[in-house]
């Protein structure tokens, strides 16, 4: 069973009450229930935390929800620590063990003096070490000398996972050891309290209501936006990257065998980890400021901008293969361009210094210098070295003349010395100095981008999975086009223009079809684009009619919100959450659609992508055309350019499709009233500053 409706993801702490006020190096506890985030939850001690996870369970049980725990420490020891310290194998019979010893208050505990008496058990030299209080404690050294631990000093898992503690250290930077201790009897005391109704990964079957997995939040460190608390921002991380993971991966990941020493969820066997995903999107991403009906233009892409976030995870690939991906990281120059001062020309370098006014006769060196096969020595004082395009400049020359302006012979170069210093020579790094950042993140990598990356020594590039969008199109009135259409209906036109404008803007489009006006059909069909992609874009039944069950549904879902946007075409945009992916519910008419497409869906999909907020570049230019436009909305009228001239389509009837072929733009008309008479400049925008 690998479905869960509910994850919660906690950053765990074995330290003293961190107070009232929400701190770093405390516990945090993240929330994913249906695909929706809540807010990280400050503990401020294990206490706290204990109660609240006792409440959160019985909640979630009586509710009839699945829910996922992730805990971020140890559920075991290596190998045969559990039996010399209990007698069994078990790491659940360890558990109980320390919940038995282990004395907490949130002022103190007593974790460094059972460490020691498992010391003295076992020697008194080891396994665990680094006393973190000002009191000595026999049996327990402050640091590893005179220390032997008679087990593996990591577990299996943390030998594949890179830059993870051993257990076995209990305090000191990055330490884990005491969240062990603190930990474990915890999960032994709530395993107790919902017995029967609790599994363990991996040391049970998951076959009950409630599983709890070993996270580690830094396997794929994600930075904290400012001013957000890190150790939150990472439990969130990890909740909406398993919420956001379809069940056959997520079963992928629980297909681990460590019956004693447990896993680190995310941690494949082959040790290459999992990349985290960021957070899922709030249920009221999209909500209206109070009051507000219908909303501007300027202000609806205001809110978008402010409030979505990437939501897909990272990836690494060869470069050849990462033309038109979203760099998730800058890309920093691991060597400089060029690696070495080199000679942009065929010809004969030498020193400045021997640079004047006068015809310069110098002896020519034996050797040359070409591109990959530099002179071996030192070029002679007073002497010019044969050198090629891209060469590296030879030891003791700083200068090249071209061949034009030479008169040579086997033993002599004869030219006139007026050149500058550094004539014809590229200097080391002067295009890219070598820890420079070469490509921002969010960058969609262009061939260019390629060659760049490449010349400063990256084979590899990290960058974001493609952003999976789903397209359906709603109602009973669509065929697929070349069918038999009876009286009344018409041909699917949205949904080969949607898919088409993906797959331009480099996005993973799935094609989940037609859908008639049928409320169960199309809740099943929103499930399996929910199951599959992290966008998903309708069209058809946006409004709010009978026969309009996109925004009927988003609302019985409590995450509908219908943006009466004050613009032509395109007024009703249905926005919202299912099972936690945004919905983007665009009008039926194509002509209504491009643009709803272009204006919102677009940019919100790039920063949905990592590729950050991007707004299309316009032109102003002289009209062709005249138009009266009443104030209150903006106006989107399909244009192309001739002459100079920005001209408009016929008719602004947005059934005629035809004129999204005959355009090669749109002209934008602000809010206000305007009478656009020919020569007046109008703002053009032409769709390859869209991406099309």
């Amino acid at each position: 069973m690998t479905r869960f409706d509910t994850f919660v993801m906690v950053d765990w702490s074995g330290g003293n009450d961190r107070g009232k006020a929400p701190k770093k190096d405390a516990i945090w506890a993240a929330v994913v229930r249906g695909g929706v985030a809540e807010d990280p939850v400050y503990l401020r001690n294990r206490q706290v935390a204990e109660d609240w996870l006792h409440r959160f369970f019985a909640v979630e049980l009586s509710a009839g929800r699945r829910v996922m725990a992730g805990f971020d420490f140890p559920f075991g020891y290596p190998r045969g620590f559990a039996r010399a310290v209990t007698g069994q194998d078990d790491p659940l019979v360890l558990w109980d063990w320390f919940a038995e010893r282990i004395e907490d208050a949130p002022k103190a505990n007593n974790r460094f003096d059972v460490a020691a008496e498992i010391n003295r058990l076992l020697g008194g030299k080891g396994p665990f070490w680094m006393n973190g209080l000002q009191r000595d404690i026999d049996g327990l050294p402050r640091t590893k000398a005179d220390y032997a631990n008679p087990f593996a000093e990591r577990r299996e898992v943390e030998t594949r996972a890179k830059g993870a503690f051993t257990c076995w250290q209990l305090a000191g930077a990055g330490a884990v050891g005491s969240q062990v201790f603190m930990g474990l009897p915890v999960l032994a005391r709530l395993r107790r309290a919902f017995a029967g109704q609790v599994a363990v990964w991996p040391f049970e079957p998951l076959e009950t209501p409630i599983a709890l997995v070993e996270i580690w939040p830094s396997l794929t460190v994600t930075d904290a936006p400012t001013g957000v608390i890190k150790d939150a921002h990472q439990v969130a991380s990890v909740a909406g990257w398993l919420a956001g993971m379809a069940p056959d991966r997520l079963a992928g990941l629980l297909d681990v065998s460590a019956p004693e020493e447990g896993w680190i969820l995310g941690v494949p066997p082959d040790g290459r980890a999992v990349p985290l995903q960021p957070p899922p999107l709030r249920n009221d991403c999209f909500a209206l400021p109070a009051g507000v009906d219908w909303t501007p233009v300027d202000a609806a892409l205001a809110m978008l901008r402010d409030r979505l976030n990437p939501v897909v995870a990272q990836d690494s690939v060869p470069l050849m293969q990462a033309a038109g991906r979203v760099l998730a990281q800058d890309l920093t120059a691991r060597r400089p361009n060029p690696p070495e001062a080199n000679t942009a020309v065929d010809g004969y370098a030498f020193h400045s210094s021997l640079l004047g006014p006068d015809t310069l006769r110098l002896p020519l060196a034996v050797g040359r210098s070409a591109a990959g096969k530099p002179n071996a020595g030192r070029v002679p004082e007073g002497h010019c070295l044969r050198v090629l395009t891209g060469a590296a400049l030879p030891e003791g020359t700083d200068t090249v003349v071209l061949d034009e302006d030479v008169r040579a012979d086997a033993s002599e170069v004869a030219f006139r010395g007026t050149l500058k210093p550094g004539a014809n020579t590229r200097k080391a790094g002067e295009d890219v100095a070598a820890g420079e950042v070469a490509l921002g993140q969010g960058r969609v990598l262009t061939p260019a981008d390629l060659a760049l990356a490449a010349a400063v020594g990256h084979g590899q590039v990290p960058v974001y999975e493609r952003l999976r969008v789903a397209v359906l199109s709603t109602g009973d009135e669509l065929r697929e086009a070349g069918e038999t259409a009876a009286p009344g209906q018409i041909f699917d036109a949205n949904r080969p223009m949607l898919l088409s404008m993906l797959d331009r803007w480099g996005h993973a489009a799935q094609d989940m079809g037609r859908v008639p006006d049928d409320r169960a059909a199309l809740r099943a069909r929103l499930d399996a684009a929910a199951e599959g992609a992290d966008v998903i874009l309708t069209s058809g039944g946006a409004s709010a009619g009978d026969e309009d069950h996109v925004s009927a549904l988003l609302r019985d879902a409590g995450a509908m919100q219908e943006w009466r946007i004050a613009l032509k075409p395109g007024r009703p945009l249905a926005l919202g959450l299912w099972r936690g992916k945004p919905v983007f519910g665009l009008p039926g008419n194509p002509v209504a659609a491009l643009v709803c497409t272009l204006i919102f869906a677009r940019p919100a999909m790039a920063l949905l992508s990592g590729a950050g907020w991007s707004a299309p570049q316009g032109f102003d230019l002289p009209a062709a055309f005249e138009k009266r436009k009443k104030p209150g909305r903006r106006e989107y009228l399909r244009a192309r350019v001739r002459d100079g001239r920005a001209e408009v389509f016929r008719s602004e009837g947005s059934g005629r499709i035809s004129g999204l072929s005959w355009a090669e733009g749109l002209v934008e008309l602000g809010d206000e009233e305007r009478h656009v008479r020919p020569g007046n400049p109008v703002r053009y925008l032409p769709f390859a500053s869209f991406g099309l």
